[in-house]
């Protein structure tokens, strides 16, 4: 991909260009789901943290956990869920936008002074349509749309991810790659600058 093509992943839709990756070890935790998929949710972060090069760690000295996932039936089972209001600002507000949108996820990302994604609060909503999803497709879906701050319009049209011939969902090779560039040492932990996905395409172009 070259920069024309990877800009637009962090192009938000009110055209302002914003990049954040993590700036420490990622500490997940899983609500509302059952052991064996909580199994297959962690291992598809691990995964992908380990494609980026990052880290994961037991515990985070901040907040214990920094990778908060949530899954549920109704949105207003958020608003019914205790002190959660204290971790996402205007929660009741959210609830009803997301609500009247008919939305079936949101991410919402706390970042540190530089920048970088501090924390992440993941929330889907396993109605109809994303019940039908295989659990390894919903947790590689949503590893993937945590590693970096992405644009709120990354993957409206199309997914991350792509299929094996015997169905199994993996990740598109693009993406791996673009992921991998993102998290090179060189780069930085959080960019506003355009020019930043120039840089983005270098590092792509020398892992092809």
């Amino acid at each position: 991909m070259d920069a024309n093509a990877i800009e637009p992943f962090f192009t938000r839709s009110d055209g302002s260009y914003l990049f954040a990756r993590w700036g420490r070890p990622i500490v997940p935790v899983v609500f509302g789901v059952e052991d064996p998929t909580i199994k297959t949710l962690k291992g598809a972060i691990e995964a992908v943290v380990a494609l980026a090069g990052h880290k994961m760690a037991e515990t985070d000295p901040e907040l214990g956990a920094n990778l908060m996932m949530f899954f549920f039936r109704e949105w207003d089972e958020l608003t019914e869920t205790p002190n959660l209001d204290r971790l996402i600002p205007n929660l009741a507000e959210t609830v009803a936008r997301l609500k009247a949108s008919d939305a079936s996820q949101y991410r919402s990302f706390r970042f540190d002074d530089g920048g970088a994604i501090q924390a992440a609060f993941v929330f889907v909503r396993m109605d109809e349509e994303m019940g039908k999803l295989p659990a390894d497709t919903i947790s590689l879906t949503q590893a993937v749309q945590t590693i970096l701050l992405w644009s709120d319009t990354a993957f409206a049209e199309t997914s991350p991810l792509g299929a094996t011939p015997d169905g199994t969902s993996v990740l598109k090779p693009e993406i791996a790659t673009l992921i991998q560039a993102a998290y090179d040492p060189v780069m930085p932990a959080h960019s506003t600058d355009p020019a930043h996905a120039l840089r983005l395409a270098a590092r792509v172009g020398l892992a092809t």
